[in-house]
């Protein structure tokens, strides 16, 4: 070959064989390097953006999220073996269920949440949240995902991991309730125009977003709640987990406040209020019309102008009322294929 020529192919070469030679250079230098699938989550136009994370949603951390979400060896050596996410957040019912005297809230947009449980002990975005339940609610012992057969590559595949933390933990699960999107309901078909509500439906809809129900301030279209705490009048004395927001911030003023819970799927989710005292959606309403009680800490927003703590609904109304309330119940969540036990 001539002088000329070699000088020619040696470019050529490079140019040809350089770029593999890097990526098995780069391959060899991190064996944990990982390529994901990006999916993102088509939101109605009247739904606020959501909030932006440090991860990525992608197909591979959903889906470590929602085994994760689904399965036991969470608690294999924690307080609480035998159980899972789920155990307490059944899909059928908007993942929550019924326990005991403390209700258990249910697992639907809670990306656009800055506070958690019902006291907000915890605050921040949904991986602040997903840490507290990693290390302090389940306790999880990484030890026992390390050595699962399978758990150690859909870590790396879903997070360029090669040694499970519990941050690791704590990050595909908070991919996967973002996954948790609420957004098909009769009343969202309706605001879309792709549906009609019922006379008695849209008589509801009136009382709920006017003042006579007054529910629209607590409850805000589209996420239906207004993440905020509120003493509604549930009682006037308060000992226990009756204290509420009190027992995090100590400011009397927040004495028997409690997170408003999206009144998303609202119909599923019984009992109702922290300590779910109240089993149907008319016993709520006969509530808020007329036996909220006083006490120093009692919302402004319970009193009306002329008629102190009661809002006196006819029986037609309240019925109106639970009508429109059964249009926030999304069947296609409840019962989508992709957010069901995976085992």
């Amino acid at each position: 070959m001539s002088r000329g020529l070699r000088r020619l192919v040696g470019p050529v070469l490079l140019l040809v064989l350089g770029p593999s030679c890097q990526r098995n250079t780069a391959e060899e230098a991190d064996p944990c390097a990982t390529q994901t699938s990006p999916h993102n989550i088509v939101l109605p136009f009247y739904f606020p953006a959501p909030p932006v994370f440090s991860d990525p949603l992608t197909l591979e951390g959903m889906a470590l999220g929602r085994r994760l979400y689904y399965d036991t060896l969470l608690s294999r050596n924690g307080p609480l073996q035998g159980l899972a996410c789920a155990t307490c957040h059944d899909q059928a019912r908007s993942f929550t269920v019924p326990n005991g005297t403390v209700n258990v809230l249910p697992h639907v947009n809670l990306a656009w949440n800055s506070s958690f449980l019902w006291n907000g002990k915890v605050s921040g975005n949904l991986q602040d949240i997903m840490r507290f339940e990693v290390s302090d609610f389940f306790q999880v012992d990484v030890n026992v995902l390390r050595s699962h057969p399978e758990y150690p590559e859909l870590f790396r595949k879903a997070l360029g991991t090669c040694w499970i933390t519990r941050e690791d933990v704590a990050r595909a699960l908070a991919q996967w309730f973002r996954r948790l999107t609420s957004t098909h309901s009769k009343f969202d078909r309706y605001l879309r125009y792709e549906e009609m509500l019922t006379a008695q439906e849209v008589s509801g809809m009136s009382i709920f977003l006017s003042e006579t129900g007054d529910c629209f301030h607590c409850h805000a279209v589209p996420l239906m709640t207004d993440n905020r705490f509120h003493n509604i009048g549930l009682q006037s004395t308060f000992t226990g987990f009756d204290v509420g927001r009190y027992a995090v911030t100590g400011n009397p003023i927040e004495m028997g406040a409690f997170k408003t819970p999206t009144l998303r799927n609202i119909a599923l989710t019984a009992p109702y209020m922290h300590d779910g005292r109240f089993a149907t959606l008319e016993e709520v309403v006969d509530f808020y019309s007329s036996g909220v009680q006083h006490s120093p800490s009692l919302d402004p927003i319970m009193t009306k102008p002329g008629t102190g703590l009661t809002i006196g609904l006819t029986p037609q109304q309240k019925a109106d009322l639970v009508a429109f309330l059964h249009t926030l119940t999304d069947t296609a969540f409840v019962n989508d294929p992709e957010l069901r036990n995976p085992f």
